[in-house]
């Protein structure tokens, strides 16, 4: 299995070490979508750590990483759901150049106007309930930074993360403190295994997690260490998009809109930005979607998903 994420815990119980590689659910992802190197090794990094930390959470539903730019990028976006399942993509603003050697902050928050996001959005949500949103600036100088701060800040959880990506591969490692459970002694053998990884897992090379394994990676930097380790879980690409959702889109642009749209051309064809499936629709199926009692036209969101 090339695309899994693992899981181990030290004896102690005070420290977890996560691994995630992904290759061919990342090369799905990126087959329609031909970003310039510099895009590519941000989103990548991005789904992997949406993954490591999708693993963690207690719910049925969906983890939203998303970041908000005002450089050359101006939206990364990637969807990891409680089965692991993942899409991603990215929106570019047009006439603006990529340089190969640019940094987060230069396509993404050069104003300094750039925003971090996570939402969760639990699959069976009570009528009028919305998704929680955490939003902070965008300060680091990485993907794991970000997220090591927010991590910190907003859900009170030491947290360490370590991420690389390529066209082939995405791949990351993530330390995290777990709530100790009370006493002096106890509390300073948490503190002396936190410590300690990061200290160990300091010493990994950016080249390593695209380059070995994650068995390899754990072995190499906690040999010393009996951790126990969970049932790894397969992570597959996925994009729920469907026709009955475009339309909803459409039928959202309204009548007028829509008239002129076909006024210019003869269809009106969206692809979805995540995986690229194409939808057309001709001009009568464009005057279903304003028939009062049209049965297959849904309420939808007013993005394509």
């Amino acid at each position: 299995m090339t695309d899994q994420l693992t899981k181990y815990l030290f004896t102690d119980r005070s420290t977890r070490v996560q691994t995630v590689s992904l290759q061919e659910a990342w090369q799905t992802g990126l087959h329609h979508q031909p970003y310039p190197e510099p895009v590519q090794k941000l989103l990548g990094e991005l789904t992997a750590a949406a993954v490591l930390l999708a693993g963690n959470l207690k719910f049925d539903g969906t983890l939203v990483l998303q970041i908000q730019g005002d450089g050359p990028i101006a939206l990364l976006v990637v969807e990891c759901t409680s089965e692991l399942t993942i899409r991603a993509t990215a929106t570019l603003r047009e006439d603006t150049e990529i340089p190969q050697d640019a940094t987060l902050q230069q396509l993404l928050n050069q104003q300094g106007e750039g925003r971090f996001i996570v939402v969760l959005d639990p699959a069976n949500k009570d009528a009028g309930m919305q998704p929680y949103q955490g939003v902070v600036p965008l300060e680091g100088d990485s993907i794991a930074q970000n997220l090591e701060s927010y991590m910190r800040h907003s859900e009170q959880l030491d947290t360490r993360i370590w991420l690389q990506a390529s066209a082939e591969q995405a791949a990351g490692l993530l330390l995290q403190k777990l709530p100790g459970i009370g006493g002096t002694e106890l509390e300073a053998s948490a503190a002396e295994t936190w410590e300690r990884a990061g200290h160990l897992a300091d010493t990994l090379e950016e080249r390593e997690l695209l380059e070995a394994s994650p068995e390899t990676i754990v072995h190499r930097l906690f040999w010393d260490d009996a951790l126990l380790r969970l049932e790894s879980q397969a992570i597959t690409w996925f994009c729920p998009c469907t026709r009955e959702r475009v339309q909803a889109m459409l039928a959202m642009l309204g009548q007028e809109e829509i008239a002129e749209i076909l006024a210019e051309q003869p269809t009106i064809e969206v692809a979805c930005n995540f995986c690229g499936k194409p939808y057309v629709f001709d001009p009568v199926d464009c005057a279903s979607l304003f028939v009062a009692d049209s049965s297959h036209v849904q309420a939808g969101d007013d993005t394509l998903h």
